[in-house]
């Protein structure tokens, strides 16, 4: 099991930048996928990137040379840089990191951080 706590989130205009921290309960050294979703108001909540144990990253098209995905395995934390923020990024972010139990992958949750970008 793995608690994960989101934090960096909150208002910036368009053009700006934030960077979300993801930090585990527990070592994430052996964890292999890590990642970050997002959703919107009325919209279902969307795949942003991901990053293995190894450090592969996987980004969605919309983010794809804006945001940058990363982990510290030595801090427990999983963070995302987000520059040239546009208003549509605005969502409540959430990350999650993978556990395996019995042959079953089991994907935890953090709380989420509201990211709101102003035009």
């Amino acid at each position: 099991q793995v608690q994960l706590v989101e934090s960096g989130g909150g208002l910036v205009q368009a053009g700006g930048s934030l960077r979300l921290s993801c930090a585990a309960s527990r070592s994430i050294f052996s964890l292999n996928n890590m990642g970050w979703y997002r959703q919107a108001p009325g919209n279902q909540r969307e795949l942003v990137a991901t990053i293995t144990r190894l450090g592969s990253r996987n980004y969605a098209s919309s983010v794809k040379g804006r945001f940058t995905i990363s982990r510290d395995n030595t801090k427990n934390i999983m963070y995302m840089q987000m520059n040239s923020l546009e208003p549509e990024d605005t969502a409540v972010y959430y990350c999650t990191a993978e556990t395996y139990s019995g042959g079953d992958t089991i994907i935890h949750w953090g709380q989420g951080t509201q990211v709101t970008v102003s035009s």
